[in-house]
C-alpha cells in the first residue's frame, strides 16, 4: 500500500480508498514505531491539493485559459491601476523564475492579454500591462475561479474557515522556515 495515496501494491484500490487513520494504522501495525502522526495532516493536504488543481484547470479549460496565464493576468490586476508590473516585480509576486515569467507574458502578449515596453530608467527594465482583453478576461475568470474554491470549501462554516485559515498559515510558515524555502509555487504552476 503507497503510504500517501492508500493505492494497494497491486494497483487495485480494494473496495475504497484507505484514508489518513487506515493508512496510519497499517503503518503502525506493520512497523511499530514509526513516526506516523503527520500522515492525517500531509494525505489530506495531498488529496486536496490534487482535487483543487483538477477542479481549477477544468475551470480553466472552460474559459479558455491555462493557470500560469491567469496567475500573470491576477498578480498585474491584484496591482491596482494602472495595472502594470515590472517582469522583475511579477516573478516576485508569481515566485516563479525570470524566464518563467518571460514565457508567461510572452505568450500573453501574442494573445492580446498583456503589453510590453522598455522601463524607464533603468536599460534592461521591462513593464508589463494589462490590455482591455487582458482586464476584461482576468475579470470574468477570477469570478468563475474563486467562485467554485468558495463553493467548494462551503461545507466549512466561517469560523472553521477562519481558524483552517489560520493553521494553514501557520504551518506553511514554519515549514517554509525549516526548509528554507520561501519560493512556493501555486499548484498547477510551472
Amino acid at each position: 500500500m503507497d503510504a500517501t495515496t492508500g493505492a494497494h501494491q497491486d494497483g487495485t484500490a480494494g473496495d475504497r480508498p484507505d484514508t489518513a487513520a487506515d493508512i496510519a494504522a497499517a503503518w503502525e501495525r506493520e512497523r511499530p514505531g514509526t513516526p506516523v502522526s503527520s500522515i492525517g495532516i500531509v494525505t489530506p493536504l495531498w488529496q486536496l491539493a490534487k482535487l483543487f488543481g483538477d477542479d481549477r484547470r477544468r475551470a480553466l479549460a472552460d474559459a479558455g485559459l491555462d493557470a500560469a496565464t491567469l496567475d500573470l493576468l491576477s498578480v498585474l490586476r491584484r496591482g491596482g491601476p494602472p495595472y502594470t508590473l515590472s517582469t522583475r516585480e511579477l516573478g516576485r509576486r508569481s515566485l516563479v523564475t525570470a524566464g518563467a515569467i518571460s514565457q508567461r507574458v510572452a505568450r500573453a502578449e501574442r494573445e492580446g492579454l498583456v503589453e510590453r515596453r522598455p522601463g524607464a530608467g533603468r536599460p534592461r527594465t521591462v513593464q508589463v500591462s494589462l490590455t482591455p482583453a487582458g482586464h476584461e478576461l482576468v475579470e470574468s475568470t477570477v469570478d468563475r475561479v474563486l467562485g467554485r474554491e468558495a463553493e467548494l470549501i462551503g461545507g466549512l462554516g466561517p469560523e472553521q474557515q477562519r481558524l483552517l485559515t489560520a493553521l494553514l498559515g501557520a504551518l506553511l510558515a514554519d515549514v517554509q522556515r525549516r526548509l528554507g524555502d520561501d519560493g512556493v509555487s501555486h499548484v498547477g504552476h510551472e
